[in-house]
């Protein structure tokens, strides 16, 4: 799988980032300090950045934001594109989004998704086993919160894990419509497919010559990204029903009374 989004679709989404930043902002001042927001330093001196802001004059008074954004890699584009309210159309940004969540709080589960990213053209069926042994990983991370009450069993298959998940996470949620209730019943099915495929068509439970084995890289690409999706689900309803409950409780030990 290409890790990199078509330079075409980058060609044209930069242009609709421009006309929604004049839009936006009055000055190019704002502009720059608007893009500035988007740089990422590695290391202390920034000296190793993700992109550089790009001037039209020798004193960087005046930015070029077509050549700073021409600079800027595809995923950050879309990520931009999609804060200024640009539309993406035939682009689900959820694999680039999901990536940097697991690169930030999972390690383990990103250092597993990645190599399933990069193995989807070369071998599907390794693909499909790794993204299932990822989102494993992403359950149990989640299961160890001791907020959710829920009992580890190392023997918990993936269908399991996420009934177990889907079950805590609504039962705190109460304000959950009816039918987004009945989609997660729909995310378990989904998971324990996922598990299915990996049992029986992959090598990783060991195969004979007459077994079928996935060597189509299409079926992996769509595995790929239900994990992404079903695994970026996961994670940002867990941390937003848990992130409030932990505001409060820091708001109520620095009460002075």
């Amino acid at each position: 799988m290409d890790n990199r989004i078509s330079p075409r679709y980058q060609m044209s989404i930069v242009q609709d980032i421009v006309s929604a930043l004049n839009h936006l902002f009055n000055n190019d001042t704002d502009i720059k300090y608007y893009l500035e927001k988007w740089i990422i330093e590695y290391d202390s001196l920034g000296n190793n950045c993700n992109f550089y802001l790009a001037f039209k004059d020798s004193d960087f008074k005046t930015i070029d934001v077509e050549k700073t954004l021409h600079s800027i890699d595809g995923e950050t584009l879309l990520k931009i594109a999609i804060d200024l309210g640009v539309e993406t159309p035939d682009f689900i940004p959820s694999i680039p989004f999901f990536r940097n969540e697991l690169k930030s709080n999972y390690k383990t589960a990103s250092q597993t998704f990645e190599k399933a990213f990069h193995q989807v053209e070369s071998d599907p069926d390794l693909a499909i086993g790794l993204a299932n042994s990822a989102l494993e990983s992403i359950m149990k991370e989640i299961l160890a919160d001791k907020r959710l009450e829920i009992k580890e069993d190392k023997s918990d298959t993936t269908e399991k894990l996420i009934k177990k998940i889907c079950n805590a996470l609504f039962k705190e949620d109460k304000s959950a419509p009816i039918s987004i209730r009945t989609i997660s019943s729909s995310l378990i099915s989904c998971a324990s497919s996922i598990e299915k495929l990996r049992s029986t068509k992959t090598t990783f439970h060991g195969k004979t010559d007459k077994d079928i084995v996935i060597s189509d890289s299409t079926y992996a690409y769509f595995v790929v990204n239900v994990v992404s999706s079903v695994g970026l689900f996961l994670l940002n309803y867990y941390k937003e029903l848990f992130s409030d409950k932990q505001e409060l409780a820091k708001e109520e030990m620095e009460l002075p009374f």
